[in-house]
């Protein structure tokens, strides 16, 4: 079992403080599947919070909880 480093509120924080930028993310979908994706944090709410994707062909939008980036499962850095 992985030990979280973060605290829930320092991660909750983190993407309040991201909503309206631009990310990369990676998402770890089992069986070493990565995908990765870009977009912007459209919406923080209590436990989920909301990505629209870069995708020029559909207005597409994922959403993910704040646990998935305390195990691992979902990395996020700002877009350079």
């Amino acid at each position: 079992m992985k030990q979280a480093l973060q605290s829930l509120d320092d991660v909750k924080n983190r993407i309040l403080n991201l909503k309206g930028k631009g990310v990369e993310m990676q998402i770890n979908h089992g069986r070493k599947k990565i995908k990765t994706y870009s977009g912007v944090i459209e919406n923080a709410y209590h436990s989920v919070f909301v990505v629209k994707l870069d995708n020029a062909l559909a207005n597409e939008k994922v959403s993910y909880s704040y646990s998935d980036i305390l195990c691992g499962d979902v990395k996020i850095a700002v877009k350079r």
